[in-house]
């Protein structure tokens, strides 16, 4: 197998698997930039993942065909706002311990999540769905020497949506008013407050489109790589996108960057088996290197990434 054959292999892979890595971590820089840590990515992805499931199982029982995971994106975001309510309201509102509200997402999330597909398909996972993200090349970019066979061939358009959500969030984030009054709160509550932003109407806004980012981000999981829903359809991906905005530190491009490094590390671990030099390896220790990987990348940022100075921190107005 050739050098060229190898990233033929792994690329295309690893960058399928960082688009839900992308629509996840970009929500949880929406919360933690607004000043809300929200560690219930992992549940609300979850949720979206088992949303994005029944809603394309019974769009093909009503006919919507192609259409029908698109339509699951968009119920997934709205479901995922919804779930993300609870811990806006519990940390914002009630000023309860955010990281403890974020836990209890997860825990929320999975066991919901498993007591309705028992419930609706009397069965521990979905039904396989058959209209999934076709794979397609991008006209004009894949005919591109060697570029445009390793990134812009057989691939799914979620993966190119995802990276223009990155600079679509970059550009709101930093390019508008709203993007300033929403760092602002995240930064010093206080001084926004003085200023007339509304800090805990921009924490809301903040938490709200991370739930509506991850429950996407779970919606193109099945989608694209699992094509239903099981108690282990997400395992871990929700942490490593919040790896991901960490070791970006808090920056939507950081972001995706470090989510394109993780989907790497997770295409080499399905792919490790075909790959000369690697196909020695126990699988075991192949299929952990994602997770290994994400551990040793925060390690390395500890006392060196720039949260935002409220993070984790409720406010009420008037008191210092």
């Amino acid at each position: 197998m050739s050098f060229m054959d190898i990233l033929a292999l792994i690329i295309p892979a690893a960058i399928v698997s960082a688009a839900p890595l992308i629509f996840t971590a970009l929500g949880g820089v929406f919360s933690e930039r607004s000043g809300v840590v929200n560690i219930g990515l992992e549940g609300l992805m979850l949720f979206g993942a088992f949303t994005g499931a029944v809603t394309i199982y019974y769009g093909e029982q009503f006919g919507l065909a192609g259409a029908a995971p698109w339509v699951s994106f968009v119920v997934a975001m709205i479901v995922g706002a919804l779930f993300a309510s609870i811990h806006a309201v519990a940390s914002i509102s009630l000023k309860a311990d955010q990281v403890v509200s974020g836990v209890a997402i997860n825990f929320l999330a999975a066991g919901l999540a498993i007591f309705l597909t028992k419930k609706i398909f009397n069965a521990g996972q979905t039904p396989v769905i058959s209209q999934r993200i076709s794979k397609s090349d991008i006209p004009f970019l894949s005919d591109i020497p060697i570029i445009g066979k390793l990134f812009f061939s057989n691939a799914y358009l979620t993966s190119y949506l995802a990276v223009f959500v990155a600079v679509i969030v970059w550009y709101v984030l930093y390019k508008t008013p709203f993007g300033l009054r929403l760092r602002s709160v995240g930064e010093h509550p206080m001084a926004a407050d003085t200023m007339g932003i509304n800090v805990k109407k921009m924490r809301y806004v903040g938490v709200l489109l991370s739930g509506a980012l991850a429950g996407l981000g779970g919606a193109v999981y099945v989608a694209s790589i699992s094509g239903n829903f099981t108690h282990s359809t997400i395992t871990g991906q929700g942490f490593m996108a919040l790896a991901a905005m960490i070791f970006g530190k808090w920056h939507p491009l950081g972001a995706l960057g470090a989510a394109l490094f993780f989907g790497l590390a997770q295409a080499i671990s399905i792919s490790g088996a075909q790959i000369p030099g690697l196909q020695d390896i126990p699988k075991v220790f192949l299929l952990i290197a994602p997770y290994v990987l994400t551990i040793l990348a925060l390690a390395g940022l500890v006392g060196r990434a720039d949260a935002p100075k409220a993070l984790g921190t409720p406010y009420e107005k008037g008191k210092r």
